[in-house]
């Protein structure tokens, strides 16, 4: 049994709260502080994402979070390191990743889904990829004992959201809203019931609820609405980023081959005050939280 289904199982009624956050953004050490911070509030699993240096189905928040990364040098190894670490630490805590499709594509499917389930993953989505060009992605993470996730799109057919509700294992990740990630556009509160039918009607995974879900109304709503729990990512984000500052003693890592130009331009970052980052981002997940019970 994978640990999102002994997750989920476990939780019985209450909803899941899972944080989003960009491995090495501002930094590796960073990085596994705010973690801790993330389970000591309460989050039930994490989604956890690998800079990417054209991630075209986020937002400009999380856009900010791979450029910061990507400027401090964290690479795949470094994500793969910072995975690792985190197993080891919570070795219950469902780990879910978001990569783009390049990625494994680069580094060769078998070999991208077996680094990742020796490091401790439990479930990859690949943002970019949908389900009718997932067939050779879904075959290498079942090799290697990985639950391959898809986006159930807001808008979808009965035949994608059907395909998806059968491929998807873990969790499926329905987007209560067209568009890309981020708080810019925030979820509204109704009609959430009808898309989460809409995709349940087809069984299959546990359904988190994704893309502009920043307050606990939107969170309460998700779960009222037969969610298994939502995933927030942008507004973990912000908080994070206000907390950072340039950090000019640190320099790129020769890993970062996938970075433009004008991001070897870019300062690296950390965070100025980190007892103060740890302080706002416990209160935020612990009242996020609260919403699904």
């Amino acid at each position: 049994m994978s640990r999102f289904t002994t997750l989920f199982s476990r939780l019985n009624n209450e909803g899941a709260f899972v944080p989003f956050l960009m491995l090495g953004d501002p930094s590796p050490e960073d990085t596994l502080a705010i973690v801790r911070t993330l389970i000591a509030a309460g989050a039930d699993a994490l989604e956890l994402g690998v800079p990417f240096s054209d991630p075209v189905a986020d937002g400009p928040t999380i856009q900010a979070s791979h450029v910061r990364a990507l400027a401090g040098g964290v690479g795949l190894a470094d994500a793969l390191a910072l995975i690792r670490t985190i197993r080891e630490e919570f070795p219950r805590l469902p780990l879910g990743i978001l990569v783009y499709g390049n990625v494994p594509f680069s580094r060769g499917l078998d070999t991208f889904y077996r680094e990742f389930a020796e490091a401790g993953a439990d479930a990859i989505l690949l943002p970019d990829i949908p389900v009718r060009e997932g067939a050779p992605f879904i075959a290498a993470a079942e090799r290697a004992g990985i639950d391959p996730v898809f986006i159930a799109p807001a808008q979808a057919s009965e035949a994608v959201l059907e395909s998806v509700s059968a491929h998807s294992k873990g969790y499926i990740y329905a987007v209560s809203r067209d568009g890309v990630t981020g708080t810019e556009k925030q979820s509204e509160t109704t009609g959430l019931k009808e898309a989460v039918e809409h995709v349940a009607h087809f069984g299959g995974a546990p359904i988190l609820l994704g893309f502009g879900i920043s307050r606990p109304e939107h969170v309460r709503a998700a779960v009222q609405a037969g969610a298994a729990g939502a995933i927030t990512g942008s507004a973990i984000t912000r908080i994070v980023e206000k907390h950072c500052v340039p950090d000019a003693s640190r320099s790129s890592h020769p890993e970062s081959h996938s970075r433009s130009h004008s991001e070897h331009d870019l300062p690296a970052y950390r965070v100025d005050n980190m007892e103060a980052l740890q302080a706002e981002l416990g209160e935020y997940v612990r009242e996020m939280k609260k919403a699904t019970l």
